[in-house]
């Protein structure tokens, strides 16, 4: 498939964390050719079984990325306004002016705004604007927008993917759903390609809100060995590059304790071996990504992290290079292709 027409449709489709509904159904449809067993965990990840070919029983490889995006909540509706708080990391400074789609009891275009600053206080002019000063405004009066609007109803950013130069798009939701392209991406080439390990593809839910979706499904799942695909920092204008990666040339491996040596020294064999460049990217402690939550699921679970650099993390403008998800998706396919039937991370065969 066309990556491009692939984040596009992912990218465009809203599911805040905890209200996934939509992508999921996405994902769903996605992934419904490419799997034997597609099924509905009991927080709404959605988890599929691509088996492998290996003696039984075979040993399982996770791959989880998750689909939830940040956005707003309705908080309270005021004179036909509409109050809001967050849902995830929201930046409070980049929400005056956006567009915005309230998904009340139907989808209602809306715009997120403030007082002119012709009206605020010069004192104030310089601060950000705080949340009981933002409100969104979908064009209709109080009765309408009580009738259509309860609070509690989620909002989501509207934002349609641009294609920029250089192979490089921005979107909304980039984070995560580069990383669930790529593991679409990973299971199309799977399809064709004979692997020992039963593949079990998530794509989890509430992970921008506590990795709720990641820690019920790796319960669920029992694997082996399990991998994590997320997004990390691409070097832009005002980052040290000590603390982000280049874009365009390539995914990230996580290596840290969060992470299993063996599951990173095969990752880096995989790039190594199919010529797909990388990067390490240190992670002292917990990566604060489903691959925490994977790890210390049970009683342990052996685990590895890909990422994605992206620009403007948590804002609607999320940029990307096309070339870095289908590396992620190679990656990820030469890692699961490589797993012989016999392998098995253990702690004492450290490098």
């Amino acid at each position: 498939m066309e990556t491009i027409d692939l984040l596009k449709r992912l990218s465009e489709t809203s599911g805040l964390s905890g209200n996934e509904g939509s992508i999921r159904e996405v994902v769903r449809e996605l992934w419904s050719p490419l799997v034997d067993e597609l099924q509905e965990g009991g927080l709404g990840s959605l988890i599929g079984l691509q088996r492998g070919s290996g003696p039984e029983p075979r040993a399982r490889l996770l791959l989880a990325a998750h689909m939830d995006e940040i956005g707003l909540r309705v908080s309270g509706i005021e004179r036909g306004f509409l109050r809001v708080t967050a849902v995830g990391g929201i930046d409070r400074r980049l929400l005056p002016g956006l567009e915005v789609t309230v998904h009340g009891r139907r989808d209602l275009p809306g715009i997120v705004g403030m007082r002119p600053p012709h009206v605020v206080p010069a004192s104030e002019r310089e601060r950000t604007v705080p949340w009981e000063q933002l409100f969104v405004d979908v064009g209709l009066g109080e009765a309408e927008v009580r009738r259509l609007v309860r609070v509690g109803d989620p909002i989501s950013f509207r934002r349609e993917l641009v294609e920029l130069k250089n192979g490089r798009v921005a979107g909304k939701a980039l984070d995560n759903r580069a990383s669930v392209a790529a593991v679409t991406l990973a299971l199309e080439e799977l399809r064709r390609t004979a692997h020992d390990w039963d593949i079990v593809a998530v794509a989890t839910v509430q992970e921008e809100v506590g990795l709720y979706g990641a820690t019920a499904s790796t319960y669920a799942a029992a694997p082996d060995l399990g991998v994590a695909v997320d997004v990390t920092f691409a070097r832009q204008a005002g980052l040290s590059d000590e603390r982000a990666f280049p874009l365009g040339e390539g995914p990230t491996i996580g290596v840290g304790p969060n992470f299993h040596p063996q599951v990173v020294e095969r990752l880096k064999a995989a790039a190594d071996g199919h010529e797909i460049p990388y990067s390490i990217e240190p992670a002292p402690g917990r990566s604060g990504t489903d691959a925490w939550a994977i790890q210390v699921s049970r009683e342990g679970v052996p685990s590895g992290l890909v990422s994605i650099p992206i620009r403007y993390m948590h804002q609607p403008v999320e940029t990307g290079a096309v070339k870095d998800v289908e590396r992620a998706g190679r990656l990820l396919a030469a890692l699961a292709a490589g797993l012989e039937a016999g392998f098995r991370p253990r702690w004492e065969d450290e490098p």
